[in-house]
């Protein structure tokens, strides 16, 4: 292959990788939930069909965000900003190291994605923190 025809095809592969792996995503995440649905549906007709009372559905079944297992916590802007800040200060001096400080230079925006987690985290997200745990412990639940 010549350099030209290589250097047309990679932005195209990679355009239609990225869509590709985005609807592969939608399609198993549908399948999944179907997959669910089938089976809570044929223990309920199980259960129906011996005469127990029905067990009730879980409330992930009904939601729409389709986020069972993993509620919103505003510590995770702590983590998301303590792993956002540390690449970006491994990869500035990784590319500091081999190559110069220029190219190190593009490192600064991982470490202002980080940078603004953190500042979101300790400005609002310990204060809103505190209260979910409140809330959760309130009723009962595991903070």
């Amino acid at each position: 292959m010549t350099t030209e025809i290589l250097a047309l095809l990679i932005p195209i592969v990679a355009i239609v990788m990225g869509i590709g792996i985005a609807m592969l995503a939608i399609y198993l995440q549908y399948r999944k939930r179907k997959e669910t649905f089938a089976l809570y549906h044929q223990e309920r007709m199980a259960a129906l069909d011996k005469g127990v009372e029905l067990p009730p559905l879980p409330d992930f079944l009904l939601a729409e965000d389709n986020r069972p297992f993993r509620p919103y916590h505003p510590r995770r802007h702590l983590l998301k900003g303590l792993i956002w800040l540390f690449i970006g200060i491994a990869l500035g001096l990784a590319l500091w190291a081999t190559a110069d400080w220029e190219p190190a230079l593009f490192s600064l925006i991982l470490v202002g994605i980080g940078s603004a987690h953190l500042i979101y985290y300790f400005v609002e997200g310990r204060n809103e923190a505190a209260g979910l745990d409140q809330v959760r412990a309130a009723a009962g639940a595991n903070p």
